[in-house]
């Protein structure tokens, strides 16, 4: 028995059918910018958060770093010494008798918060034995919303 093969064939298209209509692009573009319109100003709020809560992790890991302080030289460093006492040793004030070679940060400067601003600390602090705070976007204290103020203890 002999096998016949059909030979080759190409189904041609018609031109209509070769891409999208007007109508076609059209309606998938206001889909397009409904969608856009909804979710755009969703997402567009969260950069914010984003900063807020990496503040928060910043005053968390600047805290440790402070206790780390206390454990070695038995105090925090005084308002005057500020932070700049985690990554270099005081001059003034009351001298850390252990202050540890290297600093109590990872990298050898304190970090700016996510506004570029620096973080404020006091000590003795009014709510704890220290008080660490982020001022913000504003970079001044107090502030309602987006404005407001990150605090140490605040934060859980």
């Amino acid at each position: 028995m002999k096998h016949c093969r059909k030979p080759n064939t190409i189904l041609r298209r018609n031109s209509a059918e070769h891409g999208f209509t007007l109508i076609e692009l059209l309606v998938v573009l206001i889909i397009i910018g409904i969608l856009a319109g909804y979710v755009g100003p969703k997402i567009m709020g969260r950069p914010e958060e984003a900063k807020r809560t990496k503040a928060a992790m910043q005053i968390k890991g600047l805290e440790t770093a402070l206790h780390l302080y206390k454990l070695d030289n038995g105090t925090y460093p005084s308002t005057e010494q500020g932070l700049q006492a985690l990554v270099q040793a005081p001059e003034s004030g009351r001298l850390p008798p252990k202050w540890r070679e290297g600093g109590y940060l990872e990298k050898a400067s304190v970090p700016k918060d996510p506004w570029s601003n620096e973080f404020v600390y006091f000590s003795p602090g009014v709510n704890a034995d220290f008080d660490l705070s982020s001022y913000g976007p504003d970079g001044e204290s107090g502030g309602e919303e987006e404005n407001a103020d990150i605090n140490s203890w605040e934060i859980e």
